[in-house]
């Protein structure tokens, strides 16, 4: 991961529209993720987590803005469409969306805390920096890394996850305590000023 001290002020702009997906997420009663895909300064596609609302343990932001950005892309472009784009997410992938992001080639993940469960840049497995072996058994080329910075606006992160798991998950199979709604202020009263 690259340090802290290469964070622009675009990193943080970007960032922060991230946040407002995972602010929309939260207001839907799903995990507070948000996510956006930028190519070349714009922003191309925008995603939150949607498992609850899918009921598709699958669809994490950055899946949601993936499809988003192939919906639109050609077949015949989708083998590149990813190579300029850097991510912007308000955690850290886990293993299956940073496998995902390497084999599409990103050119750059910039996430806001931590993964200690799910981790796949670096907290629980470097996907990386060591690829997930490719497709159909083919090893990823070693020339590519999926390059990671981590660490941008973690506290904010944080702040609205610890929310959503203390109101408990509404869609959880078995909740483990009783729920309290989350109301769009308190979703709005969890975004720090610039």
């Amino acid at each position: 991961m690259e340090p802290e001290e290469a964070v622009t002020e675009d990193d943080r702009h970007f960032m922060t529209l991230a946040f407002e997906e995972a602010r929309g997420a939260l207001a839907r009663g799903e995990v507070p993720i948000g996510c956006i895909i930028v190519r070349e300064g714009e922003v191309i596609a925008t995603g939150s987590n949607m498992t609850n609302e899918t009921r598709n343990a699958t669809r994490h932001a950055e899946m949601d803005a993936i499809d988003k950005v192939l919906a639109d892309t050609e077949a015949s472009d989708r083998s590149h469409a990813f190579e300029r784009c850097r991510l912007f997410v308000t955690c850290e992938p886990c293993i299956m969306c940073a496998g995902a992001l390497g084999l599409l080639r990103f050119a750059q993940v910039v996430y806001g805390c931590r993964n200690d469960r799910f981790g796949g840049c670096g907290s629980i497995l470097s996907i990386h920096e060591n690829g997930c072996g490719g497709c159909g058994g083919a090893p990823t080329p070693s020339e590519y890394k999926l390059k990671c910075r981590g660490g941008l606006m973690a506290e904010e992160a944080v702040t609205l996850l610890k929310q959503f798991y203390a109101t408990g998950n509404p869609k959880a199979p078995k909740p483990h305590r009783p729920l309290a709604p989350v109301s769009k202020e308190k979703a709005d009263a969890c975004l720090v000023p610039d």
